[in-house]
């Protein structure tokens, strides 16, 4: 049997930018505003190209992206904000950042929004956050109708979607404004970093803005001059500029960023492949329409009790695997209930069934498929040791 691979390891920095890298590194030039032609205003203008939208704004995570983008959409204080319970705690806590409030929606057993909590839910909020949480997305047709007809904006958080598409449309284009992330256990490294794009020339002036484009530093971006100059001195400067040396890391990344996702779907579905057969294990289907960009596996456990579940957990650990189940510990970020921050945690017992019988495990795209075969082998022993032990 293959030795179980590095799971921890990022993607790799491709060669083309080392050099790059060396020659900032000995300008000390970092700062993005130096010049018109930095490394960061080059990388915006190659990502909205990537993805099909007319701007792109890169700043220091996509948390700060999610938060400049309810900024930017000139929501007042305490408006509330529909998010699904499934993401990660910097989904609310970007919410929270922004003076709203956030109000969480149902999520299934397949990890994707509950459209009718949804619905139900909609009416009563300013806008929506729509999560493509481990790359797995949600109905984003029924989403969009919904959110259209109520006229509530949609803002994607798409940290881990790069490169899915929903009925050949790029994830992050569908909304008004799509979220990424370049931290280091995403399909671009560069440990950390964020872009946000969007079609709309007003909303991105005023996330440029607030960014920390002080003075006359927007004359940089290549948005209409007239769309800046009513909101110069206007807004805050939050100054969550990306840096000239991670928009160097990234650039390179893009031209890989096609066989990373082809490699990332293959990895993946092999896996679940093995996996499935196990009567234990239940990996959830894409949806009609969507084509994912993987580079984790998640999937249910069936039948089993919670000492069970957290066997599961245990063997993988002896056996050198880091298997998670999101609701199975008092400090995983993606618990809604772990909130503490947001104050009593509301009920939704559907997306609290589902966190307590949800796994995921890292796979990464460079992974080969004797690999990867090593990975599902130690995900079955664990399963099969753990559910074993309990029928003695």
């Amino acid at each position: 049997m293959t030795e179980l691979p590095d799971l921890k390891t990022a993607e790799p920095i491709p060669e083309a930018a080392r050099a790059e890298v060396a020659a900032i590194l000995n300008s000390g030039d970092l700062f993005r505003y130096t010049s018109e032609n930095s490394p960061v205003s080059l990388l915006e203008a190659e990502f909205a190209e990537a993805l099909g939208s007319r701007y792109a704004l890169a700043v220091s995570s996509c948390s700060a992206a999610l938060f400049l983008s309810l900024k930017a959409l000139g929501l007042p204080r305490d408006a509330k904000v529909l998010i699904p319970a499934f993401t990660f705690a910097a989904v609310p806590s970007s919410v929270v950042h922004a003076d709203c409030v956030p109000v969480l929606c149902e999520c299934g057993a397949d990890y994707r929004i509950d459209l009718e909590d949804f619905r139900a839910k909609l009416l009563a909020c300013d806008a929506v956050i729509i999560s493509h949480m481990r790359g797995h997305t949600s109905d984003m047709d029924a989403i969009m109708a919904a959110c259209d007809a109520a006229g509530v904006p949609v803002v994607e958080d798409a940290a881990h979607s790069l490169g899915t598409t929903w009925k050949g449309r790029n994830i992050g284009t569908i909304g008004r404004v799509g979220c990424f992330s370049f931290q280091s256990y995403k399909m671009l490294n560069a440990g950390e970093g964020g872009i946000m794009i969007t079609d709309d020339a007003d909303l991105i002036a005023r996330a440029i803005i607030m960014s920390g484009a002080y003075e006359h530093n927007w004359r940089k971006h290549p948005v209409l001059h007239d769309a800046f100059a009513k909101w110069q001195n206007e807004l805050p400067l939050y100054n969550l500029r990306l840096n000239t040396l991670s928009a160097t890391l990234i650039r390179p990344q893009l031209e890989v960023l096609g066989a990373r996702v082809v490699q990332g779907r293959r990895n993946h579905d092999h896996v679940a492949a093995i996996l499935q057969k196990n009567p234990v294990i239940d990996v959830p289907a894409p949806l009609d329409g969507e084509e994912r960009a993987p580079d984790s596996i998640q999937f249910n456990l069936v039948g089993v009790t919670d000492a069970q579940a957290d066997r599961i957990v245990d063997h993988a650990a002896q056996a050198g695997l880091v298997l998670q189940i999101f609701g199975r510990t008092d400090d995983n970020a993606r618990a809604f209930w772990n909130w503490k921050f947001l104050g009593e945690a509301p009920a939704l017992p559907k997306t609290r069934d589902m966190l307590e019988r949800a796994c995921d495990v890292r796979l990464p795209a460079r992974l080969t498929l004797a690999e990867c075969e090593a990975v599902a082998d130690a995900i079955l022993a664990s399963v099969t040791a753990a559910t074993t032990e309990q029928a003695a």
